[in-house]
């Protein structure tokens, strides 16, 4: 019987060979085009997975954009995809071509979090009517809330006040600043989001930013790439919720500050944050199946911006401490800057910036060398196009490098180093570079980055105006090299907050 049954065996397994091998013709054939991007040969059934590092991409993509050029092909799995590399391919794919290029290839892992298929808030959602809708709500709200106004200067000025006063409390101390900065950052986004702040020690906040930071891990590295390229791992019962634990935690927090705000809003009066307003939306389209406005998509938009808000600005900041602990003689001729232009008893503002060219220097070179987001979010293209001479059809995906932009040795003069004067002319005045996009260009550029802009300006100069930031004695030099994630952080350290005197 045993013999008979692996007999009968041997006709399905050799179909399954045949059948794999066929598909994997079928997408080597794409390759064979002379006008399709060069790429390293993919392994059958797996692509191009075991050759590049997931837990490192930019490198293993300078690696390859060494070897092949500024625009080449992977193929992960079954999925097609081409990265685009470099100043003049990234702006040719995302402004260019950016009507052809602004969709989002359909990720079976998020899909299977949105509470309905048209429910993906604003990042990651097709591009179509919905994204457009969804978009334009997000900008006009977050403008009449104050984006750009003194209204949201106040609000982050204040809440930098309360950051101040926390580094006050530990002043002298070896401290790791993470945890600070992201309850800060937090803040702001909660006071958008739900007219709202949470006090540092609040178990709530705290909460909240473990089931954030957790559902961040969660979406970094091998387990997710492997998920999206074969996604009927997601159907393997149990597995979903333990690998995306922290995710349902943290719309599971989300939801019920959603519902806490329901519960107080009060349609005939004016709304009192973004919340308030989508809620108002809501009500106007019942009865509108076209429409976008639901509760599933405003929990959606509610995950996109605190995530995309809170965890960007505070990585930065992050990045900006470490730089300055690194680099002492920049920091004294930022505090020098802020000293002649502000003093030290008023509250810096936004029509300071214009006259601190070298401070704005150093918050941009913060950007540019800490690079956080260094794989844009993917795109996928919806007709066939044309990149530096290579037909890209439709149906690929696309993953524009911004490091490769903003650490481009064609453009800056010291690419790999941390060099404010990058953003400096001869004269001392602040030139901003059109290679400098860590906020990404075109359709889907970051929406949030006025209001990021504004944070990064805010903080930085307030925590510098009223501290001198050191390595802590008897430690050794921390490292400036990042941890790639999502986003890419410092390497942990530690640093010293010390009170500067007044008339220094």
């Amino acid at each position: 019987m045993g013999l008979l049954t692996g007999t009968a065996l041997w006709p399905v397994a050799i179909f399954t060979v045949i059948f794999i091998l066929l598909v994997d013709l079928m997408y080597r054939r794409q390759r064979w085009n002379s006008r399709y991007p060069p790429g390293p040969v993919p392994w059958p059934l797996l692509g191009n997975l075991p050759q590049v590092d997931l837990d490192n991409m930019p490198y293993s993509l300078y690696k390859l954009q060494n070897r092949y050029g500024d625009v080449f092909s992977l193929q992960m799995a079954w999925k097609r995809m081409v990265v685009i590399n470099g100043l003049k391919a990234v702006r040719e794919v995302l402004v260019t071509c950016g009507e052809d290029t602004a969709d989002r290839p359909a990720l079976p892992i998020f899909e299977y979090l949105s509470l309905k298929p048209r429910s993906q808030g604003v990042v990651l959602a097709p591009y179509g009517p919905e994204w457009q809708e969804q978009r334009r709500f997000c900008v006009s709200t977050l403008r009449n809330f104050g984006l750009g106004k003194k209204s949201l200067e106040q609000w982050v000025t204040k809440e930098a006040g309360h950051l101040c006063d926390a580094f006050t409390a530990q002043a002298g101390r070896s401290i790791n600043p993470n945890t600070m900065l992201r309850k800060a950052v937090c803040n702001v986004i909660a006071s958008l989001i739900f007219a709202r702040r949470f006090e540092y020690e609040d178990p709530y906040l705290i909460r909240l930013l473990k089931a954030l930071e957790e559902s961040l891990i969660e979406f970094s590295g091998f387990v997710p790439e492997v998920v999206n390229a074969f996604p009927i791992l997601l159907r393997i019962p149990g597995l979903p919720d333990k690998i995306l634990k922290g995710q349902k935690n943290f719309m599971a927090i989300v939801d019920n500050l959603l519902t806490e705000n329901r519960t107080t809003w009060d349609s005939a009066q004016p709304p009192r944050n973004l919340t308030d307003a989508f809620l108002a939306e809501i009500e106007k389209a019942k009865g509108n199946p076209e429409s976008s406005f639901n509760d599933e998509n405003l929990c959606m938009v509610v995950i996109d911006l605190f995530t995309g808000g809170m965890v960007t600005t505070s990585t930065t900041l992050s990045w900006a401490l470490l730089l300055m602990i690194l680099h002492p003689d920049v920091q004294r001729r930022v505090q020098q800057e802020i000293d002649e232009v502000i003093g030290q008893v008023r509250c810096p503002e936004m029509a300071d910036q214009a006259r601190m060219p070298y401070t704005n220097a150093v918050i941009h070179e913060v950007q540019r060398f800490g690079d956080i987001a260094p794989l844009n979010l993917p795109h996928i293209t919806s007709r066939d196009i044309e990149v530096q001479d290579f037909l890209i059809p439709k149906g690929t995906m696309l993953i524009p490098n911004l490091s490769s932009v903003l650490k481009d040795e064609t453009v800056w003069e010291k690419p790999l180093h941390f060099h404010p004067e990058h953003f400096l002319d001869a004269q001392g005045h602040f030139v901003k570079h059109e290679a400098f996009m860590p906020f990404s260009a075109g359709r889907r550029a970051c929406l949030g980055e006025p209001l990021a802009r504004m944070e990064l300006f805010l903080f930085f100069t307030c925590l510098l105006q009223r501290f001198s930031f050191l390595v802590p004695a008897g430690q050794p030099r921390p490292s400036d090299y990042g941890i790639f994630a999502i986003p890419v952080a410092p390497s942990p350290y530690q640093l010293c907050a010390v009170m500067r005197e007044q008339g220094h």
